[in-house]
């Protein structure tokens, strides 16, 4: 078994270094202006790269092989989240207020290292690749709705995702089959109630104490309300309310996420949700509004192309490289690209205990293991020859 080819092992330097310079400059989500310049730069250099710019801040290089086949789908996401970067690297982002702090940058260097290997393999390939360098995952509605409606994947047979994890160790894969990623969707609870003086809180409705018991009852719903056997969450993320320590204020506002993979739920904890808030609030007295934002739905991995995946990385990197891994409770909006046709996810992992790159993604702190990177861009070459390689 040989892990890697001569030419990721020959292009390795390259990957790393376009991953520093990505890391060094992030941008947030739909802002990706100089993330996308630097990709095209990149790509006009890669001879029989087709370039199209469907969206402001998204990206496609089209690598068509020499002979006729089916067309196939490889998606980085390139955005990055607004955190202030404390890791002392001497790439750290020179942003203030933006970070590379989820592996985007690693991505896109990952998926332009292999648009340059694959194009030099064109004589191989029986269809097309198309690979498409996505803006706005991290911020709802998403870059991968906004280029789906823009048509980057019609005539697109199969789709493949990869995300590089601090949850596993260099030189792994978590792989399952089915649901992978959990639906991720939001509510906005706003507590009416009648404020006034402190002194006096039997002429007020407070909205604080009515909006704790809300609070508290929710978290209720997946304890009670939910199937033992399937996983969900109800997270309450931000509390508003009031602004003087002496002043019952006239409302409160209650903002949150839900996870969830079971489409029934999905679909029935809205009204759950609102039926707990009706009722806490008619027993103080107070009303309310209540929104419920889908975001992203579940990533579901296709069963044969998670078969191929899975073999593939096991003929590659060894059988122990394939982990068999838990549904994952964080959103991923890849699923909007599932939309018509089928697709494989798949977690890279870039844990490393003796580098000190164990800080989980969305930390100031997080480091990704480098050494990850040719693992995931050799994975993305095979991958494309396996699909494309005729009958």
């Amino acid at each position: 078994m040989r892990m890697f080819s001569q030419e990721v092992l020959a292009l390795e330097p390259q990957f790393i270094a376009w991953r520093r310079e990505l890391h060094a400059a992030p941008e947030l989500s739909f802002q990706e202006f100089r993330t996308t310049d630097f990709l095209l730069e990149h790509l006009r250099a890669i001879p029989g790269l087709e370039l199209q710019r469907p969206t402001k801040t998204g990206v496609v290089a089209v690598l068509r092989g020499a002979y006729p086949g089916p067309a196939i789908a490889l998606r980085a996401d390139i955005d990055a989240l607004p955190i202030t970067e404390e890791t002392g690297l001497p790439f750290a982002s020179k942003t203030p207020g933006v970070m590379h702090a989820c592996g985007h940058d690693g991505h896109a260097a990952m998926q332009l290292a292999a648009a340059q290997i694959l194009a030099g393999q064109r004589e191989q390939l029986h269809g097309e690749v198309r690979f498409l360098f996505q803006h706005a995952e991290e911020l709802p509605p998403g870059g991968a709705a906004e280029m789906l409606r823009a048509g980057v994947m019609e005539g697109v047979s199969e789709v493949y995702g990869m995300h590089l994890s601090s949850s596993f160790p260099t030189g792994t894969f978590g792989i399952r089959s089915g649901a992978l990623t959990s639906a991720t969707d939001r509510f906005d609870i706003q507590v009416i109630g009648k404020g006034g003086h402190s002194a006096f809180p039997e002429t007020c409705v407070d909205p604080i104490v009515t909006a704790a018991q809300i609070i508290t009852a929710l978290q209720t719903v997946v304890a009670r309300r939910v199937r033992a056997v399937e996983p969900a969450v109800v997270s309450v993320c931000m509390v508003q309310g009031g602004q003087a320590y002496n002043i019952i204020p006239g409302e409160v506002t209650i903002t949150g996420s839900t996870r969830t993979f079971d489409r029934e739920t999905r679909r029935t904890l809205p009204q759950t949700l609102e039926q707990i808030v009706r009722g806490v609030c008619d027993a103080a007295g107070a009303s309310y509004t209540f929104r419920f934002s889908l975001g992203y739905a579940s990533v579901i991995n296709d069963p044969d192309l998670t078969q191929f995946g899975r073999q593939l990385v096991q003929d590659t990197f060894g059988r122990e490289a394939a982990l068999e891994i838990e549904p994952l409770m964080p959103g991923e909006d890849f699923s909007a690209l599932q939309e018509n046709c089928p697709g494989f996810f798949v977690e890279l992992g870039a844990r490393n205990e003796a580098t000190g790159c164990t800080v989980p993604h969305h930390n100031s702190r997080y480091l990704m293991d480098e050494a990850a990177l040719k693992y995931g861009v050799e994975y993305l070459c095979r991958l494309v020859r396996g699909r494309l390689q005729g009958a």
